[in-house]
């Protein structure tokens, strides 16, 4: 090795940060007790753990005192959408934040990155993953924005990695540890489908984990593996990463301890010795009592990191209770032998129809001469699985780092009301551009000319690279001129795909495409200085005015809400904007996980049905796979009453549509009727998001 690699090693490891979960002071404490560098820690509202326990405003302001004389950093999740209603009390948030100045913010909402550059310049801005940055696009529009660093989408390889970090001069954050989501990064509605509590808000249900029925029996069809990259810890100092994160804000103390000793001793030690560094790093890992470990996506290829038969729970499996025995009147639970139980040991317990989870310890044990008898406390059930996930020997108490008198501490956020965002319209040239009418979005090219029988204004594709190949194999056939296909690009840009994405849009641009759909923030960089209408799509969520404003103030003509929005908040978008300039999909099976690689290869069945009964199909894309329900999403029924309101266009979602059985033509009837669809879904435009608070009430 040459003398200027060594030293470019050795100034790569000084810098590298090993970044730790806080969920709880407890937390904090084993964070910092391992070495940590920096903890990232969420307050009691607009962050994506909700469920945590989280901090006080008193106990957050105290541990950025301890962290800053400690020369260790923390930052502050806020890392989910907020609604109009609630701008008031983001603003509060971030001017308390600006006050107390922790080293950074984690964010995904478009309108809290409007809101600090406008107001609160000197908070320094983190993309969360939710944001799915996923390209050196996506980074360098975050660095003319204004942030400081990228948490990257973690369905990248090592290469895609590499490359990003070539072409960015963004801080980039990696994870390397803890629980993964089967949907791409920022991607997933299942959870909000189902009920209101969206994974953007930070109330995920967890789908994914579910027990699910298909035609060749039941499994954890959609339930990951644990993401584990202690093997390319090395491999990731080299390629220059700043930072590396460990999952894990609902996780113990005890947990979150031992991940980061980990990580801190294979990171301190692998120049001396990496193979003995790492056989180390490993045997400490063995006691995280999580999941079944992947590397996910890292090695390249299509990783094997899902195993049906393999429930979706933290821990070690102890087996199912097998029977109730009654001791002195309290219930003890008859189980199989396993060795090295004792009392104090904590437990996870799925139930058998799969209807909860409850965490446990356990307060007896008795061996048994078929069995053992364990003496738990809850509420638990016969046939239910129990999990190991931490030993009473492994319970280690660390030195608590935040004061026992926290009364000088006493900042609150203000009652201070949000000023009004301010933007740029953009002011188009060509009048009309988009009609007043329907537009139908498809999924396949072959699909154009069954969506002829809707009528549409203008068709919109999607623009994947299955579809860009299939335009340019069959252009001469395309039954629409160019400037009526408008192209819908798809919300997972990772960086392999910018090689192929920017040739074919010059392509088409020069052949009189006039619009085009962007759904990630990397579409910006791909299309600056294009001639070119752009159209914000629903997956850069644009909930509220200030999301809305960003996007206006970065050229967007038209603005599509998000799939997940109500009423109320689609309402409040018009009172701001010229609801001309706003475009509600009013029809659709949307894509509820979006699966990067191809699990229709894996799986004999593409349809499954979950404990409730409802049905869904997994439909491969050859590089994704989405999984889309049977019962769609209509509010055809409204467009009346949208229309009395102001609103113009309105868009009809037929990408995962059938177009064999004349469906395409039902839809465009029901559209032209304005009937209600039966069987259909409202998703959340009635009912808004689940709040907790309101159900409590009701």
């Amino acid at each position: 090795m040459k003398p200027e690699a060594k030293t470019f090693y050795k100034d790569t490891v000084k810098r590298v940060e090993l970044l730790a979960p806080a969920g709880s002071p407890e937390a904090l404490d084993a964070a910092l007790g391992e070495g940590a560098d920096a903890v990232y820690l969420g307050l009691r509202s607009f962050n994506a753990r909700m469920r945590s326990s989280n901090f006080a405003f008193n106990q957050f302001e105290a541990a950025v005192q301890v962290c800053r004389d400690k020369l260790k950093k923390i930052y502050v999740t806020v890392n989910t959408v907020f609604e109009e209603r609630e701008a008031d009390r983001m603003y509060q948030l971030l001017e308390y934040l600006d006050r107390i100045k922790p080293d950074g913010i984690i964010v995904q909402d478009l309108g809290v990155v409007k809101m600090v550059r406008d107001h609160f310049p000197g908070l320094a801005l983190h993309a969360s993953t939710q944001m799915n940055v996923a390209s050196s696009r996506g980074t360098n529009f975050l660095s003319r924005n204004g942030f400081k660093r990228a948490v990257l989408a973690r369905e990248l390889t090592l290469d895609e990695i590499r490359t990003i970090r070539q072409n960015t001069s963004l801080e980039l954050e990696v994870f390397v540890h803890g629980a993964l989501c089967v949907s791409a990064s920022g991607l997933c509605l299942f959870s909000s489908y189902l009920g209101g509590k969206s994974a953007n808000r930070g109330a995920c249900t967890q789908a994914c984990r579910r027990l699910y029925e298909s035609e060749t029996g039941k499994g954890y069809y959609f339930s990951p593996d644990d993401l584990q990259l202690i093997d390319y810890i090395p491999d990731l100092i080299e390629a220059g990463i700043e930072s590396f994160k460990i999952e894990g804000r609902m996780k113990s103390a005890e947990y979150v301890g031992t991940v980061v000793s980990a990580y801190r001793h294979l990171i301190d030690s692998w120049q001396i010795d990496r193979e003995r560094a790492l056989v180390k790093a490993k045997a400490i890992l063995q006691s995280d009592f999580a999941r079944t470990k992947t590397s996910f996506f890292i090695p390249g290829g299509n990783p094997d990191y899902i195993h049906p038969d393999q429930a979706g729970g933290t821990g070690i499996h102890l087996g199912r209770i097998r029977d109730i025995r009654v001791i002195d009147d309290e219930r003890w639970a008859l189980m199989g032998s396993f060795d090295g139980l004792s009392e104090g040991d904590s437990i996870r317990i799925h139930r058998s129809d799969d209807s909860g989870r409850i965490t446990a310890k356990i307060k007896g044990v008795k061996p048994q001469t078929n069995g053992m008898l364990l003496k738990i406390e809850g509420d638990w059930r016969q046939n239910d699985d129990v999990y190991l996930i931490q030993t009473a020997s492994m319970a280690r108490r660390y030195k608590p780092v935040l004061p026992n008198n926290l009364d000088r501490f006493r900042s609150f956020p203000s009652r201070h009301l949000a000023p009004r965002p301010q933007f740029t319209m953009p002011v188009s040239s060509k009048k009309n551009s988009l009609p007043d009418g329907f537009y139908a979005l498809i999924g396949k090219v072959a699909d154009l000319h069954a969506v002829l029988a809707v009528r549409p204004q203008k068709a919109m594709i999607l623009f994947d690279k299955l579809n860009a190949e299939s335009m340019r194999k069959n252009e001469q056939t395309l039954p629409f001129k160019r400037e009526r296909l408008v192209l819908w690009l798809d919300p997972y840009f990772p960086e392999s795909d910018a090689s192929w994405l920017e040739p074919e849009l010059d392509y088409w641009i020069s052949r009189g495409v006039k619009q085009i759909v962007i759904n990630n923030l990397g579409h910006f960089s791909i299309l600056r200085g294009k001639d070119i209408e752009l159209i914000a799509g629903p997956w850069l969520y644009a909930f509220n005015t200030w999301s809305s404003a960003f996007l206006f103030d970065q050229g967007v003509k038209y603005l599509i809400p998000p799939m997940e929005i109500s009423k109320q908040d689609l309402q409040k978008l018009v009172e701001a904007f010229h609801p001309g300039a706003v475009m509600p999909i009013v029809f659709s099976y949307p894509s509820l996980f979006r699966i990067r690689g191809d699990l229709t290869a894996r799986y004999d069945s593409k349809r499954f049905m979950d404990r409730d009964g409802l049905s869904y199909t997994l439909s491969g894309r050859r590089d994704y796979n989405v999984l889309v329900p049977d019962q769609p999403f209509s509010i055809l029924d409204r467009t009346p009453f949208l229309r009395k309101e102001g609103f113009t266009k309105f868009i009809l979602d037929l990408s995962n549509a059938d177009s064999t059985r004349g469906l395409f033509r039902d839809i465009a009837k029901a559209a032209d009727e304005a009937k209600i669809l039966p069987n259909a879904s409202r998703f959340n435009w009635k009912d808004g998001f689940y709040n907790e608070e309101n159900a409590s009430k009701s």
